[in-house]
């Protein structure tokens, strides 16, 4: 019972739903993890370039991972490699290890997608060639698509991870890279319904930061095309009944970018039907995103 007492609440919440899942949970998680690489930062108010994500930080973020004790972690603003290989080390010595790992590098030579997991990888395919039309001008998706997918006791769930462009306008006919977001969420779509050309019989789950809200048209594009359904956006929320992910430090705003996106057949194994917010001390330090956890009870999957 003591150990039960020093648990966060979001840890508890996980753990009793855990408790609900009759067999084969799998739990997953989706966190931006900020610039966990060397970029131009300030750091206790100096500004510094090429420096790496701050100690402090790191600690933090491990704490909100350990916190999370999901299965399943899809990371985006990985650096390279090592750093994911760091992040694994450090992890492993705090009693918190995830054995398998991988980093996909498209056309963000700094950022990447990739994934932490505790269970072995029934199959790995990293979309790093994904283009779309912008401007009568072809364009890959800059962080690509990561496809991973597990062996269940109940069958295969495969898990796609994305990462879309932000809202920092690179060019003034696309203000707030509205466009080229679509524009990456429609050539994501597409692969998804490429890998699954009738999704509605599919099991998977596409995660990630999607730079937008549940109501935007990149949303949308993941969510449908034409009148086939692709998948459906879980609610979110923390423990406090608050719904947003990701705090812009400069405009002093909230919003909610990160998302979970289930696919039909597999919509009656999420537990609670729903994502948990992750709430924990530590986020505020952490990063400038919170992650979301959704519990699959495989088992009640139809």
């Amino acid at each position: 019972m003591k150990r039960l007492g020093r648990m966060s609440r979001f840890g508890l919440l996980l753990v009793v739903l855990a408790l609900c899942v009759s067999a084969d949970p799998l739990t997953i998680a989706t966190y931006n993890i900020e610039n966990y690489l060397a970029t131009n930062r300030m750091v206790e108010g100096t500004y510094r370039q090429d420096y790496p994500k701050p100690e402090a930080a790191k600690l933090a973020l491990r704490a909100v991972i350990r916190s999370l004790n999901a299965d399943v972690i899809a990371l985006q603003e990985m650096g390279s490699r090592p750093y994911l290989e760091e992040l694994q080390r450090d992890l492993a010595r705090e009693g918190c290890a995830y054995p398998y790992s991988e980093l996909l590098e498209a056309g963000d030579a700094d950022r990447h997608v990739a994934v932490l997991s505790r269970r072995p990888f029934a199959a790995v395919t990293k979309h790093a060639e994904l283009t779309f039309t912008y401007f009568k001008t072809k364009e890959r998706v800059k962080r690509g698509l990561l496809e991973v997918r597990f062996a269940t006791d109940t069958g295969e769930v495969a898990l796609f991870i994305v990462h879309l462009k932000s809202r920092f306008t690179d060019r003034p006919d696309d203000p707030n890279s509205a466009i080229r977001r679509l524009g990456e969420a429609t050539a994501v779509r597409d692969q998804v319904l490429k890998v699954f050309p009738e999704p509605a019989k599919a099991r998977f789950l596409i995660v990630g930061d999607c730079n937008d809200s549940a109501a935007s048209k990149p949303l949308r594009a993941l969510v449908e095309k034409g009148k086939t359904e692709i998948a459906q956006i879980l609610p979110a929320v923390d423990s406090h009944g608050e719904v947003w992910t990701h705090f812009y430090r400069k405009e002093q705003t909230y919003s909610t970018v990160d998302h979970v996106l289930v696919s039909a057949a597999l919509k009656s194994a999420v537990v609670g039907g729903s994502v948990t917010i992750c709430d924990v001390r530590e986020t505020a330090v952490a990063s400038d995103h919170r992650p979301v956890a959704v519990v699959l009870n495989l088992a009640a999957a139809k």
